[in-house]
């Protein structure tokens, strides 16, 4: 497990193309999952900012839903945040709005 000493970046760019720290994710405290949070917490992973373990225990997450979230993000884009409960998207499936 990689602890906080072995954090080697202080900063990444964030979604909005400005600098993010440490400082700049969801609070630990966190309950509503907005996918702007999401993709937040995937991308100091991502880039480091945060490892894999500290991100799950900060924000009481399974790896497993934190790699549902990378996931989605991977093969539907942001969009792909948007279900409030673990969903596989085949190939073919058609995601429609809320509206």
């Amino acid at each position: 497990m990689q602890s906080h000493i072995d954090r080697k970046v202080n900063r990444i760019i964030g979604l909005d193309g400005q600098p993010m720290t440490i400082h700049d994710l969801p609070p630990p405290n966190t309950k509503r999952w907005v996918i702007r949070r999401k993709a937040e917490v995937v991308a100091a992973v991502r880039g480091g900012l945060i490892s894999l373990d500290d991100a799950c225990r900060r924000y009481t997450l399974s790896v497993e839903e934190f790699l549902s979230w990378q996931k989605a993000i991977d093969r539907h884009g942001l969009p792909g945040l948007r279900t409030t409960r673990t969903q596989e998207y085949r190939p073919g499936d058609v995601m429609l709005d809320d509206d």
